[in-house]
This record gives structure tokens, C-alpha cells and sequence, in this order.
């Protein structure tokens, strides 16, 4: 029964030495740590608490000023190839549930207060720590 691969990762496990990673694997390892880092410093700048804020304060003005811009705004996201779809609401995950909740046929009072209670985590959790100290 071979329980331990070929002799030489054997070996290297035994001598305490890390298996040698494949290429992608370290292709992988490089981009998603890359990535992780700048979505970190971007939470921990306030830049995501300012570009949600922003969306956010556009979604509002849209409801106030406009709600044929609402309609348009979903209509044209629904139009997208389904891939792009899927990276818009990946990346804008809060704004776009808020979108859905809005257009869906719910009542108005519960769907204000479902949009508002989103909004209002959204920018809570992107606040940056500068700001969460100062109270």
C-alpha cells in the first residue's frame, strides 16, 4: 500500500521541507494575496466608504429627484451579458440587493425600510477605523 506518494515528497515531508507549489499555485497565491491586500487598504483609507456613500446618496437622490432613473438604472444592469451581471453584483453587492429590494412589488414601508437598514449596514461596516474611534 503506497500511503506516501512518490520517495522525493516523501522525503521532504519527513525533513520537515514544505512540498514544492505548481506554478499556477503560486500565480494564485500572488494575485489573491495582492488583491486581499488592496481591498484591504481601500476599506482601511475610506475609499469603499466613500464610493458606497456615493452610490448610496445617488440611489437616494434617484428615488427623490427621479424614479424613472431607479427603473432605468435596474433595466440597464438586467441587459448586461449575465457574466458582466454577476461581477456588478459581486462588487456592489449592498447597492445592487437594495436595488432588487426597491423594484421588487413588496410594500413601500417595508421596502424603504429594507433599503435604508442595507445602506446604513453598508456604511457602517466600511466606516473606517479613524472614524469609529472618534466617539
Amino acid at each position: 500500500m503506497n500511503t506516501g506518494g512518490s520517495s522525493a515528497a516523501r522525503d521532504e515531508r519527513i525533513e520537515g521541507i514544505a512540498p514544492r507549489r505548481s506554478v499556477m499555485e503560486r500565480v494564485i497565491e500572488t494575485v489573491a494575496g495582492g488583491l486581499g491586500n488592496g481591498v484591504g487598504w481601500l476599506a482601511e483609507s475610506g475609499v469603499l466608504f466613500v464610493a458606497f456613500a456615493v452610490l448610496w446618496v445617488a440611489f437616494a437622490v434617484g428615488l427623490v429627484a427621479s424614479q424613472g432613473t431607479v427603473d432605468q438604472a435596474w433595466q440597464a444592469i438586467r441587459e448586461l451579458p449575465l457574466l458582466v451581471q454577476a461581477v456588478v453584483w459581486v462588487l456592489f453587492l449592498p447597492v445592487m440587493a437594495g436595488l432588487w429590494i426597491w423594484e421588487s412589488s413588496w410594500p413601500l414601508l417595508l421596502r424603504l425600510v429594507l433599503v435604508v437598514g442595507i445602506a446604513g449596514w453598508n456604511l457602517l461596516i466600511f466606516l473606517p477605523k479613524t472614524l469609529q474611534n472618534r466617539g
